[in-house]
């Protein structure tokens, strides 16, 4: 299993790119408010989208590594960036 979070300032931002990944085929896809360390007012709260897919155990394969691009480009895109680790959102 691997997991992804991509975070985005705006919702809107994390709403549209969860809508083109749910058509897909990821075993989970969610918008989720990412609380960043030192972060207290819930306003400064960021969006994310936290993306599981099962079928990748290995992090380092070359499909794993071209999501992490694809994923990169798509939040560099809107100001956001790439969380790689994700474990935290899944539960």
């Amino acid at each position: 299993m691997t997991e992804y979070l991509l975070v985005f300032a705006e919702r809107d931002d994390a709403e549209e790119v969860a809508d083109e990944l749910r058509e897909e085929e990821f075993d989970e896809v969610r918008v989720v408010r990412e609380a960043l360390a030192g972060e207290d007012d819930s306003e400064d709260h960021d969006w994310a989208v936290y993306v599981r897919l099962d079928t990748i155990d290995d992090p380092t394969s070359a499909v794993a590594r071209a999501l992490v691009e694809r994923f990169e480009g798509i939040t560099a895109d809107r100001d956001g960036w790439l969380d790689e680790d994700a474990s935290d959102f899944g539960r």
